[in-house]
């Protein structure tokens, strides 16, 4: 029989009476604090348009934001429109993170950035694609790639949106893969410490996943993060036909989606409301961390999907990165990476401070990657390589 926490009667006491006295602790970020990299008259923020606003519209209107419905979350080769893509994960980030934020008096405004913005840098075939990725980028320069750190170079250099430091390290810090019991903020106060913690993801090996939220509505997308995957992993496993849901169990916070979701956003509330900090319980957190242990176990480490992940998709990607980095570097300018990527990218209308092409060569085709649809990535290989006898087989509906 499902179960359902409920806020504590003296918790829920406190916000109805905070609310109707109007003294709902202000904790949230100000509007008024936004920074910026530059002081533009169009990112000015009104009555109707607070400044968070601004960078929820930029992302939405991103040409990679419409590239989260081609991208799946977990199951990259299973052909069912019930599976979860990305489009719906930063939908569930959202909506969860701000349920939690409004009980808690943050900024909703900048907690959706956040979560719009957090896997707009995710490659295809999911954590196995990035993990290719990363490889392949990093023994051609000696750098690392992670999706967070790349989800801020699209936001912040392929598309120059002068998106806010608030909504941008919120978005490199969201790596729901790494958990806390309790989360304060660590902000930093200028661009000039944001670039050099961004450069050290690229150069320093573990350093991307020690870097830490900077305010509440960050912790609480991170918090989010791990809450909108948890039990819906488990949903798309027992529709892939890989694990039934039914095989998980865990007492304190359930074990299908809808308790989990309930449950742990109850309990961040419970003990995070008019504190400084973003938690849960030892309990509830013990509970969270052997959930996503048992997600591993029984999903993420499955061998079959890998195993045809890692004997397909991976020489492929390795075959797509060479070809492109050949041809960008001799400048054949009837090539996809420049069809389909550099003249698309010189299409905005945004002002760069010096020409996308004179980026690092490795770092374009990494660019051009990771922005690839699933199926982008098969067609684009066929079209490379016709010959080539690799080939990603994907299950089918009748299959």
């Amino acid at each position: 029989m499902p179960k359902y926490e409920t806020l504590s009667p003296a918790v829920a006491a406190n916000i109805v009476q905070d609310r109707l006295e109007g003294s709902t602790l202000r904790i949230g970020y100000e509007n008024s604090s936004v920074i910026r990299r530059k002081c533009v008259s169009s990112d000015s923020a009104s009555v109707w348009r607070p400044p968070f606003v601004h960078d929820i519209d930029k992302i939405l209107h991103c040409p990679f934001y419409n590239r989260y419905t081609g991208k799946t979350q977990v199951f990259s080769l299973i052909k069912n429109d019930d599976i979860t893509r990305r489009s719906l994960h930063v939908q569930l980030v959202s909506r969860i993170a701000r349920t939690i934020g409004a009980a808690l008096g943050l900024n909703l405004d900048l907690i959706e950035a956040i979560a719009l913005g957090h896997d707009i840098g995710h490659p295809p075939f999911a954590h196995s694609g990035e993990a290719y990725l990363c490889e392949l980028y990093h023994q051609h320069t000696g750098r690392f790639f992670f999706h967070n750190v790349h989800s801020v170079r699209v936001l912040d250099e392929m598309f120059p949106y002068n998106i806010s430091l608030q909504t941008l390290h919120g978005i490199a810090t969201h790596n729901g893969e790494v958990e806390m019991m309790q989360y304060e903020p660590q902000p930093i106060d200028s661009f000039e410490e944001f670039d050099r913690m961004i450069e050290r993801c690229y150069t320093e090996p573990g350093y991307a996943n020690t870097i830490l939220p900077g305010s509440l509505e960050a912790i609480v997308v991170r918090i989010s993060d791990i809450i909108a995957y948890l039990g819906k992993d488990r949903q798309d496993a027992d529709r892939a036909g890989l694990t039934p849901e039914s095989a998980f169990f865990n007492e304190d916070i359930g074990s299908i989606n809808a308790e989990i979701i309930n449950n742990l956003v109850v309990n961040i509330i419970e003990n995070s409301y008019a504190k400084p900090y973003i938690g849960l319980d030892k309990r509830h957190f013990k509970a969270l961390v052997d959930s996503k242990a048992a997600n591993y176990r029984m999903i993420y480490n499955y061998a079959a999907p890998r195993a045809n992940l890692e004997h397909t998709a991976k020489p492929m990607m390795a075959e797509i990165y060479g070809q492109c980095l050949d041809d960008l570097r001799a400048g054949n300018k009837n090539a996809p990476i420049y069809t389909h990527h550099i003249n698309y990218l010189n299409k905005v209308h945004y002002k760069r401070s010096r020409p996308y092409e004179s980026a690092e060569p490795n770092q374009i085709v990494v660019d051009y990657i990771a922005s690839m649809t699933e199926s982008y990535f098969v067609d684009l290989h066929h079209y490379l390589f016709p010959n080539s006898t690799l080939k990603v087989e994907y299950t089918g509906y009748f299959d």
